[in-house]
């Protein structure tokens, strides 16, 4: 969180759309006095998030702390920048955007598997939702140092995210051997719970079900990349990882 960054709302210029009170996924703003925009919650507010002054349509909001050049829009919509690596801004209402993390598809049974029935769910359904109009964005992305795990507030392998939010609501684990070999260390990866059942590779009806949820705006979402902390799971398997990838077992790094 961020003490010296926040919003500051020109309500002389302000035409209370509320879009920013409505748009902002951390809390910042009073969502009981909207459209009104009143900064409730300037501590939650993440430092060089440019959000909902991205949005602004009339460039009313500025921020305290601003040392990037940033510049409000002056009635013309900037160019959207990620809040946070954690894929929790905001996109336009046609885009979906699927993230697929992972921590290794060389060995991991797990992984590899999980991304092959991922792939076929996106064959399927891709096609379905350009012809309603949607712009379908797909990206693979393996977390293979600590720092992108804390880059993209990664909490368990593997992760499936829509539009920024995680598929699972919570996060379920078990021992994954694959992942254990890679570290040399006791290693949990997660598991999909899904109509009373517990699955180490995701079915494809709930990949697809879980998708098109969040797609339609049936799921709640929320954003923990203010708090987020590396898992101790994760950091056991990063700091196995490393070394065993180094030549003098670890006594250098």
């Amino acid at each position: 969180m961020s003490k010296t960054w926040y919003p500051v709302i020109d309500y002389l210029n302000c035409c209370e759309c509320g879009t920013c009170v409505t748009k902002c996924p951390h809390g910042v703003y009073d969502v009981e006095k909207a459209p009104s925009p009143v900064v409730k919650n300037p501590e939650a507010c993440i430092a060089h998030c440019h959000g909902c002054g991205n949005l602004c349509p009339v460039g009313a909001i500025t921020y305290v702390g601003e040392d990037t050049g940033w510049m409000p829009p002056n009635g013309s919509q900037a160019d959207e920048e990620p809040c946070c690596s954690c894929g929790c801004e905001d996109v336009t209402n046609k885009t979906v955007v699927i993230d697929y993390l992972y921590l290794d598809l060389q060995s991991c049974d797990r992984c590899i598997v999980t991304d092959g029935v991922l792939d076929d769910v996106m064959m399927i359904l891709t096609p379905a939702l350009k012809l309603a109009g949607y712009e379908v964005v797909y990206n693979k992305t393996e977390i293979e140092t600590e720092e992108l795990a804390r880059k993209y507030q990664f909490l368990s392998s593997p992760t499936i995210r829509v539009n920024g939010n995680d598929i699972c609501q919570s996060v379920a684990e078990n021992s994954c051997g694959c992942c254990s070999e890679i570290s040399e260390s006791d290693v949990e990866c997660r598991v999909f719970e899904y109509n009373g059942e517990t699955y180490e590779v995701p079915p494809k009806e709930m990949l697809a079900e879980a998708i098109l949820r969040n797609v339609f705006g049936l799921s709640e979402h929320s954003c923990t990349c203010s708090d987020y902390e590396l898992p101790e799971n994760l950091e056991t398997f990063f700091k196995g990882k490393k070394n065993t990838e180094c030549s003098c077992g670890g006594n250098c790094c």
